[in-house]
């Protein structure tokens, strides 16, 4: 047969390419092999109709959390689910990001970024050049692409975590931070003084719509300045996300929650940021506990909230409904003088978190007229892979990996999802197994030696670190 896939009669919308138009896609061998008028459906082991819907090069989230300490073991299957193909987690840790797609994959691409926490990864919230470069060196040699500064939860000093940000852009490292330090928090206090901390390294700035909340000033007024900033400082490489929810740690120890983060959302709340108040703010249905049922991760509250809480001794995730609609929604659409976007890319901060909305709300926005559908799918796809350094994904020409996302337009919602050539998800049944991990050269061969089919980025080569994401 010609192609183990055909994709008949769709939309195609490739803006890489240049494409909007309908046509049939043809796949064989994990990559896109035609893509024209009137293939000939007899030659495809396996032909899907998708006549009335859209296909898009596969959607590439750079924010999301399946492991066993947050996300958990559901993720994979949710975001299949959700049409994603492709996703970075950011904080790990990167054994058990492995360990949970091994056994759980569902047939994605996985990069990773290891997390940096006082008294877990690292000695103290001070550490030293060395310690740090040990810590770097030590996780992309597991596989790990970089790691990620977990500053609004367990902040470091600005000092160590400048330092932070300098050592991986000497090792052509990835570094993600969370925006807080011993002197400010996760706010826009915080995130004005990660930009002055990066100086001009590179530095993937986390889900900047968590910093403009109204905290310190009115909502509007600090979404303006984190638009302000972006626009002055192009090593940052940004995402923002488009739900109401958040997602941090429901752990406590020593009767107080553990995150910084949780311990503020609880005070916004109105409760106290102890374990107490905590306990009454899910009965309140303020904090939403994320809880394994059905085979998806669920939010609960009240009794039934405390009690699986309790039953896990607090370890787990908890979501908050702490994110404006006027920040979301600008920052998502936000555009430079050039027309290109402020923020780089749409992410979810989802996986096991159940906040997938990518493919949801981002094309509600296109209904909306805050982009077009081609913008969409730039945000969506195109500008993950150039950060990334993923030449082969991001968009459908022949050659390029046969990562597909199908959606239908009219009810937002994701139909299909293929991966690397082999359908993952079709219309919400999940059939895809293990994943492929995408990490460096220094990782292949602990993730060849898990039994992963490793994908080898260059990251001095990517987005990241050579240009602008939408220029590459």
């Amino acid at each position: 047969m010609k192609y183990d896939l055909l994709l008949k009669g769709g939309r195609l919308v490739d803006p890489k390419n240049g494409v909007d138009k309908l046509l049939d896609i043809g796949i064989k061998g994990g990559k896109v092999e035609d893509v024209g008028e009137d293939l000939d459906p007899s030659c495809a082991m396996e032909c899907f109709d998708v006549r009335g819907l859209v296909v898009i090069p596969g959607v590439i989230d750079i924010h999301v959390h399946v492991s066993e300490w947050i996300g958990g073991r559901l993720g994979h299957k949710m975001m299949a689910q959700a049409g994603v193909t492709t996703a970075v987690d950011l904080s790990g840790p990167i054994d058990g990001v492995l360990a949970i797609a091994k056994d759980y994959g569902a047939g994605l691409n996985i990069a990773c970024l290891h997390y940096v926490r006082p008294g877990h990864t690292v000695s103290s919230d001070n550490p030293s050049m060395e310690e740090l470069m040990q810590l770097i060196n030590k996780v992309m040699e597991k596989g790990a692409l970089g790691y990620k500064i977990l500053g609004g939860h367990y902040p470091l000093t600005p000092e160590a975590t400048a330092r932070a940000i300098e050592v991986a852009n000497k090792q052509r490292a990835y570094v993600a931070f969370h925006a807080g330090t011993k002197a400010h928090g996760s706010n826009i206090d915080g995130f004005i003084e990660a930009v002055e901390l990066a100086g001009k390294n590179r530095l993937h700035l986390a889900h900047i719509n968590s910093y403009c909340r109204g905290q310190i000033m009115p909502t509007l007024e600090e979404t303006q300045k984190a638009i302000d900033l972006l626009e002055a400082h192009k090593n940052i490489i940004t995402e923002s996300y488009l739900s109401p929810l958040n997602g941090t740690s429901s752990q406590c120890s020593g009767g107080v929650p553990e995150s910084a983060v949780t311990r503020k959302c609880l005070e916004v709340g109105g409760f106290e940021p102890t374990e107490k108040g905590f306990e009454e703010a899910i009965r309140a249905g303020w904090a939403l506990i994320n809880a394994e049922r059905g085979g998806v991760n669920v939010l609960l509250s009240g009794e039934e909230g405390v009690n699986y809480w309790r039953a896990r001794n607090t370890l787990g995730t908890v979501s908050f409904r702490v994110n404006p609609g006027e920040s979301r929604y600008i920052l998502a659409t936000a555009k430079r003088r050039d027309a290109s976007f402020v923020v780089d890319a749409i992410s979810t901060d989802g996986g096991g978190i159940p906040r997938n909305a990518t493919v949801e709300l981002g094309l509600g926005l296109v209904h909306w007229g805050g982009m077009t559908l081609a913008e969409f799918v730039q945000k969506a796809s195109v500008n993950p892979a150039a950060i990334l350094g993923l030449s082969t994904k991001g968009h459908l020409a022949p050659g390029a990996d046969a990562d597909v996302t199908v959606v239908d337009l009219e009810c937002c919602k994701p139909y299909l999802a293929i991966a690397n050539g082999k359908l993952i998800m079709h219309r919400g049944a999940v059939v895809g197994k293990s994943a492929i991990i995408i990490t460096t050269e220094k990782g292949r061969t602990a993730v060849e030696s898990l039994g992963f089919q490793p994908c080898i980025v260059d990251l001095e080569q990517s987005g990241f670190y050579k240009m602008r994401a939408g220029e590459c």
